[in-house]
């Protein structure tokens, strides 16, 4: 695909929420009206709720039941005018007033830029987690480079390269839908960025570990896999998320959990593979994660 220089700055933003976390998303919808010097599009896409109470100009999407947040994402996109996508999650917020104008102007001066990331930090003065910085070497979270995973809670991305990719992964549900995206942004010639400067608050908040998180976890990775890589690699990335895996759990419960979803992800034929190319392959291993770990 081709793009153009952004000649104006246009943002489709797309915040999704379950309607649990009303002040969250007060605060999330505010700080995307605050912003300078951009047009905003703004839609609350209610993942099983009916969004209510909503600033005006601002749209809403009621989903019935609950699609997951890949598909919730997804859902939202249609119902928003601009080149420049935005997604952000209810429990996420834009400190800075320029924040968007900044990003539209990097998209607008690199035209291999596709998508960013800003630095992630919590508002109290909490420190980062790790799985807040999208490289396999944390490092200094301070230091921007090319990203190899994501965190999805905030994201820009080019709209012409989000539907070339085919969008989120719907069927995902839950967990790695980012790095899913992340490696079609590569596999189209595009730089998917950690801008480390570029601030967005958000609390730290340590994620449930139960049994569908586990399972989720497991069926997720294989269907990345089976999604994106070329055959020969699928099983070294399985195998090695596997030894990984028995490393670090050790709890009976979860192990069983997350072997059932290995089992998922092999049983179940995920939609939409697309085989990255093996320039794409090399291009993530001169970033510093070579798509097998």
């Amino acid at each position: 695909m081709t793009v153009s220089p952004v000649d104006t700055a246009n943002f489709a933003v797309v915040i999704l929420t379950m309607g649990q976390r009303p002040a969250d998303l007060r605060r999330a919808i505010e700080s995307v009206l605050a912003q300078h010097d951009v047009n905003v599009d703004v839609v609350v896409v209610g993942n099983g709720w009916q969004p209510v109470d909503l600033p005006a100009g601002v749209k809403a999407l009621h989903l019935r039941e609950n699609l997951g947040i890949p598909a919730g994402r997804n859902a939202g996109v249609p119902m928003v005018a601009g080149e420049l996508l935005f997604f952000l999650d209810d429990d996420a917020s834009l400190p800075d007033e320029l924040f968007l104008r900044t990003v539209a102007d990097r998209f607008a001066n690199d035209l291999k830029l596709g998508l960013i990331q800003p630095r992630v930090v919590d508002p109290t003065g909490l420190p980062a987690p790790r799985r807040w910085v999208p490289r396999l070497r944390v490092g200094d979270p301070g230091e921007p480079s090319a990203a190899t995973a994501l965190w999805e809670g905030a994201v820009a991305i080019r709209r012409p390269l989000f539907a070339a990719i085919g969008g989120w992964p719907a069927e995902f549900f839950y967990a790695h839908e980012g790095i899913d995206v992340v490696w079609r942004v590569w596999d189209e010639g595009f730089v998917p960025w950690y801008a480390a400067d570029l601030i967005v608050n958000h609390p730290v908040i340590d994620p449930a570990r139960h049994d569908v998180y586990y399972r989720m976890n497991a069926r997720n990775r294989v269907w990345l896999a089976r999604r994106n890589l070329p055959v020969v690699l699928e099983p070294f990335y399985v195998g090695t998320w596997v030894g990984l895996t028995l490393a670090r759990v050790h709890d009976r419960a979860a192990l069983k959990a997350w072997f059932q979803g290995l089992s998922e992800g092999m049983r179940i034929k995920p939609e939409g593979r697309r085989a990255m190319k093996w320039s794409t392959v090399w291009a993530m291993t001169k970033a510093g994660r070579p798509p097998v770990i």
